[in-house]
């Protein structure tokens, strides 16, 4: 083994146990708001209580500190995935404040005590998360669409900057491992009209490692107690036990041990990333906008070259 268990100090244990259990408290208390537990709650992490008071109070505060006081606030932000338009709007509204949580305590210099930070973001995944199983690690930099749409088993650890986009559904199974700078996603783009977006259902069976810079494209199922490669880009299915390298993956050998379960390494494994489209409806009064404005008509569109 390569790890061993590491304990705070006594007094560090017990400030750190009385915190999460107040906040964790809060959260599951639907006569409060999510919105001011998150305010209140960065307004301590970020140490700035006093001029927090000053403001509340009417006391004059300079445009800077009135911009960063309300920038406690989660109504006063705004995300990416605010923007997308077949989002879950009810789910949003929780999915946000918490994800911003998420996001300024990483900003903080606490984010940097892994045994506190470790527990500080299980904690929140409890709440964020679809579903969260027990014993897992967040380490800091994780990015996500919406945080709602992502279910994830027990003993799963996700090392720094990893990026899991759940504007579809991203399901991860237990024990698995994602190394730094992992990227998942659930959506695709048009390859014509990149306004056009398809979401998926991405699934990462039990004792999958992804290890460092992966990317595993939407719907793609990466099969159980499988590896992926260093930088590999996961294009396709990936077989049970088998191990995946390249740009795009490719099976190279099957894990020792397992080859009698395996299946073998000349068999293709069927593409079924059709059937894992998640279809979602747009409201007839939605307001939308193209941010690129771009003629997307290409010059043999009428079945005529222009010479």
């Amino acid at each position: 083994m390569t790890k061993r268990h590491v304990h705070l100090p006594a007094e560090a244990e017990d400030g750190l146990h009385a915190f999460l259990e107040e906040v964790d408290s809060r959260l599951a208390n639907d006569e409060e708001s999510t919105c001011e537990v998150v305010e209140d709650v960065l307004v301590d992490l970020h140490g700035d209580r006093d001029a927090y008071e000053r403001w509340q109070a009417g006391e004059d505060v300079s445009p800077a500190e009135r911009v960063r006081l309300q920038g406690y606030d989660p109504c006063n932000a705004t995300l990416e995935s605010e923007y997308y338009a077949e989002k879950d709007e009810e789910a949003f509204k929780t999915s946000k404040h918490l994800q911003w949580l998420w996001r300024q305590f990483d900003d903080t210099p606490m984010a940097d005590n892994v045994e506190f930070a470790l527990r500080f973001r299980q904690m929140l995944a409890d709440h964020l998360f679809a579903e969260c199983g027990e014993n897992c690690r967040f380490f800091k930099g994780i990015t996500f669409t919406y945080g709602h749409n992502i279910e994830v088993g027990d003993n799963v650890v996700v090392h720094d900057d990893v990026h899991l986009d759940d504007r579809g559904k991203l399901t991860i199974g237990d024990r698995v491992s994602l190394s730094d700078g992992v990227h998942v996603y659930s959506h695709d783009h048009d390859i014509v009209d990149q306004t056009e977006v398809t979401n998926y259902h991405t699934t990462i069976e039990d004792d999958v490692r992804l290890t460092f810079d992966v990317m595993v494209q939407a719907g793609v199922n990466v099969g159980e107690n499988s590896v992926a490669g260093a930088r590999s880009v996961v294009q396709s299915d990936v077989p049970a036990h088998h191990v995946v390298v390249g740009q795009p993956a490719k099976s190279v050998r099957v894990k020792p041990g397992w080859e009698s379960v395996a299946e073998p390494l000349d068999t293709d494994p069927p593409n079924e990333r059709d059937s894992r489209v998640l279809p979602y409806d747009l409201s007839e009064d939605l307001e939308v906008f193209d941010e690129f404005q771009r003629d997307l008509r290409p010059p043999d569109a009428d079945g005529r070259d222009d010479d």
